[in-house]
C-alpha cells in the first residue's frame, strides 16, 4: 500500500506516521511544470523534526534538531528543496563551495562522503571555518524527472564535544533519504480536509 500523506492547508508539510515511526517526511505541492515531491528519513534518537514551526520561521523545509529548540544553528540538520537551475549536481556542489571560500578564504573545504538511496545521488562538503565554526553540506539530485534538487545542511562548532557522533548522525539521515511523487488528488482543497498520496519512484 502506498503511503498517503495529509494537508493540514499547508504548502510544506513533515509526518511522522505509523509506517515511518522513527522517521518523517517533508512535501511540496506540485509547481508549474515540477511535480509534487515527497523526501522521507529517518530522525536519529532523541532528535525531533519540525516543518511547519521553527523551519517555516527560517524559511527551510524541515529541520531535525537534538533536544530543544534554541534558534542557534549548531546542529541543526536542514532540508531544502528548490527547482532544477543549474545543469548538473556537480555545478550546484562547485557554485556552493566557490560561493562559501569567497565569504571565507581563510575557511577550509575536503569532500564529504555520503552513499544515498538510489536512484538519489549526492555530493558533500565539509567546510571548516576560521571562525572554528564548521558546515557540513550535502546536495542531492533525485532524477532529472523529478524536477528538484534538494540539499541537507549542518552548523557545529569545531570544538563540539560530540562532533564525530553529530556528523555520523547527519550523514545517516542523508543516506536513509529517499525521493517519491506527491499527488495532489483535489485541485482546490478545503483547509484541515485534504488529502493527497505518495508513489516511490526507480
Amino acid at each position: 500500500m502506498r503511503p498517503r500523506l495529509f494537508l493540514a492547508g499547508l504548502l510544506w508539510i513533515s509526518v511522522a506516521s505509523q509506517a515511518l515511526a522513527d522517521g518523517v517526511i517533508a512535501y511540496g505541492k506540485a509547481d508549474g511544470k515540477t511535480p509534487g515531491w515527497a523526501i522521507s528519513t529517518s530522525v536519529p534518537k532523541d532528535w525531533t523534526a519540525d516543518c511547519c514551526q521553527y523551519a517555516r520561521a527560517i524559511g527551510v523545509n524541515l529541520v531535525i534538531y537534538r533536544g530543544e529548540w534554541t534558534g542557534e544553528p549548531d546542529q541543526v540538520i536542514v532540508l531544502n528543496v528548490w527547482p532544477r537551475k543549474l545543469p548538473t549536481l556537480e555545478a550546484e556542489w562547485q557554485d556552493d563551495r566557490k560561493h562559501y571560500l569567497q565569504r571565507d578564504p581563510a575557511g577550509t573545504f575536503q569532500p564529504f562522503a555520503v552513499q544515498a538511496s538510489k536512484p538519489m545521488i549526492c555530493n558533500g562538503s565539509l567546510y571548516q571555518g576560521s571562525d572554528h565554526v564548521d558546515d557540513v553540506v550535502v546536495f542531492c539530485d533525485p532524477g532529472e524527472s523529478t524536477g528538484i534538487r534538494l540539499s541537507w545542511s549542518m552548523t557545529l562548532a569545531a570544538n563540539t564535544v560530540n562532533r564525530q557522533q553529530a556528523i555520523d548522525q547527519f550523514r545517516q539521515v542523508v543516506a536513509q533519504s529517499s525521493y517519491m511523487t506527491y499527488e495532489d488528488k483535489h485541485s482546490a482543497p478545503a483547509e484541515g480536509s485534504s488529502k493527497g498520496k505518495s508513489k516511490g519512484t526507480s
